[in-house]
């Protein structure tokens, strides 16, 4: 377990310099590489060489669940994006070639900007907080409005019954990792699958974990410069994207969390849930949206499935860093009563 660990950590850089500098145009050393204390689902390394910045993110080592950790996917889908409305590093380079590093990679562009892990976002006046907000809630709506099969998406997805699929495939990924019975889970799942609402053909790429920590904005304007991990992106229901942000924003503040329950959002200019939702509607042209409930717990349900395999691997010795998978891991329960308490009073 602790090799797999220590395996995660790292990566050889003498491989990686001469690969890029065969598929990278323009690419020269020396090469250092930092791992960043985020990316628990795929190592991310912040490369500095003598052409520039870059980072490069990679499968974890050891063995993993079918359909998971694409790298793949999220290169391809930004290059998809790179010249529509909606703001993407560069992707530059992938690498399929698992004999380089031991895990298929891909290499991107370093965004300079800002991250924000606290969706407090402290420091900043009252004006430009709402502001950063206004313009997550705009490069979302941008998102879902990208046409798939112009930009070369069209096979990204299977068109229709999103949340049936969706649902189909996170259970099994949660059974797949299951460590312990949670009776919240349980009741959550019954209740899910109970109410999987009929398809309506809305589809749309949508990004699948859109948050404001996935997001890199200027270092000064409050204006999204790049929007980050698309590794749970697809084709499917746009409504999934907005509930999730719902759901994030009750979470629990902290680590885990990253969320708003108890913050005063008035007080620090945060829309309200009920405003982002009616700014959202405004820009996509929607008057009412009778899935969101169900699209709320189910992205508590899924946010719980994410975070059993990333105690999983925590437990296996292959996660990116076992002890924060740990911690977030042992959050599951809590996260699983909310979504009971969502559909408690809402449903």
């Amino acid at each position: 377990m602790a090799e797999a660990a220590h395996a995660a950590a790292r990566i050889d850089l003498e491989a990686v310099e001469k690969y890029l500098s065969a598929a990278l145009p323009g690419f020269r050393g020396p090469l250092t590489a930092e791992k960043t204390a985020t990316g628990q689902s795929n190592p991310t390394f912040i490369l500095k060489a003598g052409s520039g910045e870059y980072v490069l993110r990679r499968k974890p080592p050891g063995p993993l669940l079918k359909s998971a950790h694409q790298v793949d996917r999220e290169f391809r889908v930004m290059r998809a994006l790179k010249e529509t409305d909606v703001p993407v590093p560069d992707a530059l380079v992938l690498c399929e070639d698992e004999s380089v590093v031991g895990t298929m990679f891909y290499v991107m562009n370093r965004v300079p900007g800002r991250i924000i892990f606290d969706p407090a976002v402290p420091g900043v006046s009252v004006e430009h907080r709402r502001a950063m907000y206004e313009d997550m809630n705009r490069v979302l709506a941008a998102l879902h409005m990208v046409d798939h099969e112009v930009v070369g998406l069209g096979d990204f997805g299977r068109p229709g019954s999103y949340f049936a699929r969706q649902l189909s495939r996170w259970t099994k990924q949660y059974r797949a990792s299951e460590t312990e019975t949670i009776p919240d889970m349980e009741a959550l799942i019954a209740w899910l699958e109970e109410r999987v609402p009929a398809d309506d053909d809305r589809t749309s790429i949508v990004h699948g974990d859109y948050r404001i920590d996935n997001l890199i904005y200027h270092p000064t304007e409050p204006r999204i410069v790049a929007v980050l991990d698309w590794e749970l992106s697809t084709l499917g229901h746009p409504i999934a994207d907005l509930a999730y942000q719902r759901m994030q924003g009750r979470l629990p503040p902290g680590e885990v969390g990253r969320g708003l329950a108890g913050v005063d959002r008035k007080a620090l200019g945060i829309p309200s849930e009920d405003e982002y939702v009616e700014m959202y509607m405004k820009r996509v042209g929607l008057t009412s949206i009778p899935e969101l409930t169900f699209a709320t717990a189910f992205s508590f349900f899924r946010i719980c499935a994410i975070l059993q395999g990333v105690k999983k691997r925590g437990l296996d010795g292959n996660a990116s860093n076992p002890e924060a998978a740990m911690r977030m891991g042992d959050k599951l329960p809590g996260m699983a009563r909310l979504g009971i308490e969502c559909i408690e009073t809402e449903g």
